[in-house]
């Protein structure tokens, strides 16, 4: 079963809401920087995600380094942004 992509509103209204995340250029993913303490906090933070990505069956991409995480999300079978990732961006608000 196809998964729907957002609407250009949805997406809108999703910045709106969770400024600290920016719309990729190409427009199919979100992005966001996080700087911790240092790398347990980085650590830790990413296996609260994890937890919850797994869970939801979605999962992020990442990098990290030290205490800076880079996250991007995007769901590839719908080519774009998709309800999977606005309820990713709500869950890591929640961690965070």
């Amino acid at each position: 079963m196809p998964i729907a992509r957002l609407s250009q509103a949805q997406v809108d209204a999703l910045l709106a809401e969770f400024p600290q995340w920016r719309l990729r250029d190409d427009g199919k993913a979100l992005e966001r920087d996080f700087v911790f303490g240092d790398f347990n906090a980085a650590f830790g933070f990413m296996t609260r995600v994890a937890l919850y990505a797994d869970k939801a069956d979605h999962h992020p991409e990442w990098s990290n380094v030290y205490n800076r995480l880079h996250i991007t999300l995007t769901t590839h079978d719908a080519d774009g942004l998709s309800a999977r990732d606005a309820a990713m961006v709500r869950a890591i608000a929640g961690i965070a």
